[in-house]
């Protein structure tokens, strides 16, 4: 059997999970219209983005997620979206994609969706994965290929690939923009920067342990 015939029945319910998925709740308002592809070179700011006065087929398809992304970074992981500001038909939709890979080793770490729930079909691999509650409990167990696994709106989560191989993931969200917070470079590579003392209260350590890890989390010049 053929490497793309093995790979057929996951991508069938890969699709199918999306497709229940997405179409069940959406994060967003819902459409007035049939269409209204993204503008993104308009002026005009509102929620969501205008529309354009033509479109093609174009704006509605991609091969963006076709291909495993580099994983030559120091979280050994890479995200590759999906969504409105890469397939302008997908405004005012309410749903994007993700693909996520792992280097053996590789996290994705700790952040939040502010706009979306989040849900992840494993094409490949396993993973360590989990999200925090507001009461702090953490929610959180192993998955491997075909299986899946919900991330709720908001809530802290990440995933972190435990094995000797390389893993990789498509992300399912209920918003055109889901919006991403890494927890750790929101609070120490924010622009302006979040105080010293700030932070050092919040985390009760020493304003020279803030420094070194501020240092670390800047972005590269």
């Amino acid at each position: 059997m053929t490497a793309s015939a093995k790979m057929a029945p996951i991508v069938k319910l890969c699709a199918l999970f999306i497709a229940i998925f997405l179409g069940s709740v959406s994060g967003d308002p819902d459409l007035l219209q049939d269409v209204c592809v993204a503008d993104l070179a308009s002026g005009v700011k509102v929620n969501g983005f205008a529309c354009k006065a033509t479109f093609n087929a174009t704006d509605f398809s991609s091969d963006l997620l076709a291909k495993p992304g580099l994983t030559n970074n120091s979280m050994g992981s890479l995200v590759t979206g999906a969504n409105v500001q890469k397939i302008p038909g997908l405004n005012t939709l309410g749903i994007s994609l993700s693909r996520i890979d792992y280097a053996p080793g590789g996290l994705n770490p700790p952040h939040t969706h502010p706009r979306a729930t989040e849900m992840v079909f494993v094409l490949e691999g396993e993973l360590f994965v989990g999200f925090i509650t507001t009461a702090n409990a953490l929610v959180s167990k192993s998955i491997k290929k075909g299986e899946i696994f919900v991330f709720p709106r908001g809530l802290v989560h990440f995933q972190k690939n435990n094995g000797k191989v390389h893993a990789a993931v498509i992300a399912a969200f209920n918003s055109q923009l889901p919006g991403t917070q890494s927890i750790a470079a929101t609070l120490f590579a924010a622009t302006p920067p979040v105080p010293d003392n700030v932070l050092a209260k919040a985390f009760q350590v020493g304003t020279k342990e803030v420094e070194k890890i501020k240092g670390r989390l800047a972005p590269k010049k």
